[in-house]
């Protein structure tokens, strides 16, 4: 049997201003209509034996996490919460340390890949299985079309296990020129990070190779508590845990690594460029998201969340629109995303880390309007779904139902407001909000005070877990 692990960790803060911080590349529908975590998933259909998923996450992310599996009806084994991240190596040790057996497979699939050809990738996952079963550590080797410098090669050996190899060597990123050479060799393949190894023999060679990553995750994971569908690990031991990849902390040292090529039009999506080649185009080479019109322009990614955009006379360029950010940038120059992301922090600007639609277990809210001392923000509650009970120490609040149906709890007095009608809640009054009805709830919020935070928040209960 076999446990697809699906590591959903990243940023992606390459994709700025799509991706950020709190909703990164991997909850959004980046190439098709599914969001790249429900692909990751949905392109193992086919694929025989394969166990519930364990998915490894960032604790911020966990509901977005949750509600994505369920629009697709998976209901994951386990959904391991970080509570800091220490890259690949100790996630991996989690979803081991879970598994049900030491000799279940682990697929390790990261959740923001592309993989265009579902068939070569279902053939090579059934031999990395039955190699995996040998007691190696298998990686896929994605087949390289071009001297590319931004990943990582495994140079193969000479010794064969049917259609894979031995690995000789992980290499660094190389330059352009060693690139081309690794190319004309035809010894060299991409790094996917892809995985797949029994759970036992992993955790015996992290055993060999990094005893205190191994001792710290099984103490996390022993002082771990259940979290409604969740398993939190203990912070403070996790904190203590050594950061490393798989490949640093494993699969470099253990002689028991082989690669298995894998030709299927993969694509990691880690730049507007590498999204621009795996998105359809017009006769011209664009590819165009949303309302967008073009003029004598070639070979552009141009994306519209909200606007009309309109293109003039340019090529080879990426412009994307979002509610509260424009990006323009040479197709050439998107690595250097990082750096605005990098300045948006410095100066504390929340457009590094979340969009104007924030989403939270209970719904969404969009900022609409935002001033010195109010701001305005429409609210939508979904059916069944209660806000936390809380009180706020700078800021009152007045709501309105547009639709729907509001239960409010006001300082322990149940009001019921329905559609066309308001409340007042005052500063420092403990209250609540929940949708009783089957349709979602969408209401006007308008704040006013002195401080108008998120953080301006104490809550006494929630059926989220977030106090």
């Amino acid at each position: 049997m076999m446990i697809p692990v699906v590591l959903s960790g990243g940023s992606g803060t390459r994709l700025w201003p799509l991706s950020r911080g709190q909703y990164p590349k991997q909850f959004l529908p980046l190439v098709s209509g599914n969001t790249m975590l429900q692909e990751t998933i949905l392109r193992l259909d086919g694929v025989a034996g394969l166990q519930a998923p364990i998915a490894v996450c960032n604790e911020d992310h966990r509901f977005m996490l949750a509600e994505q599996m369920r629009e697709i009806g998976i209901k994951p084994a386990a959904i391991i919460l970080e509570p800091v991240g220490k890259n690949t190596a100790p996630a991996v040790a989690m979803a081991a340390l879970s598994a049900r057996s030491e000799d279940d497979v682990l697929l390790i699939l990261p959740a923001d890949h592309v993989v265009g050809n579902r068939s070569a990738f279902h053939r090579a996952v059934a031999q990395a299985e039955l190699l995996a079963k040998q007691d190696l550590l298998v990686t896929f080797g994605i087949v390289a079309t071009e001297p590319e410098t931004g990943y990582g090669y495994i140079k193969r050996g000479e010794t064969r296990y049917g259609e894979a190899y031995k690995v000789a060597a992980f290499v660094e990123k190389p330059d352009l020129q060693t690139a081309q050479r690794y190319l004309e060799s035809g010894e060299y393949f991409w790094n996917s990070g892809m995985f797949a190894f029994k759970a036992g023999c992993f955790l015996r060679e992290l055993e060999k190779f990094n005893p205190e990553m191994l001792e710290v995750c099984r103490e996390a994971l022993r002082a771990a508590k259940p979290d409604l569908d969740f398993v939190r690990l203990d912070k403070q031991i996790f904190s203590t845990c050594p950061s490393d990849s798989i490949d640093y902390a494993v699969m470099e040292k253990t002689d028991k690594a082989v690669v298995i090529p894998l030709d299927a039009e993969w694509n990691d999506v880690g730049s507007w460029s590498a999204l621009w080649d795996v998105t359809e185009k017009d006769a011209a080479g664009n590819a165009i998201k949303g309302d967008v019109l073009t003029v004598d322009t070639r070979n552009s990614y141009i994306h519209s969340a909200n606007k009309l955009v309109a293109v003039i006379g340019v090529e080879n360029l990426v412009v994307v629109e979002t509610d509260d950010a424009v990006m323009i940038a040479a197709k050439d120059r998107v690595q250097d995303v990082k750096e605005v992301v990098d300045q948006l922090k410095k100066l504390k600007r929340t457009e590094a880390s979340v969009h104007r639609k924030v989403y939270r277990p209970w719904g969404h809210y969009d900022l609409v309007d935002a001033g010195e001392r109010h701001q305005t923000k429409r609210i939508v509650v979904k059916p069944g779904a209660k806000l936390s009970v809380q009180k706020h120490h700078h800021r009152a609040e007045h709501w309105v139902v547009v639709k729907g149906t509001a239960w409010v709890d006001k300082n322990g007095e149940k009001i019921l407001v329905t559609e066309n009608e308001s409340i007042y809640i005052p500063l420092g009054v403990i209250h609540s909000l929940e949708n009783p009805g089957v349709i979602p709830l969408e209401m006007v919020e308008v704040q006013s005070g002195s401080y108008l935070g998120e953080d301006d928040i104490v809550r006494y209960e929630d059926q989220y877990g977030r106090i």
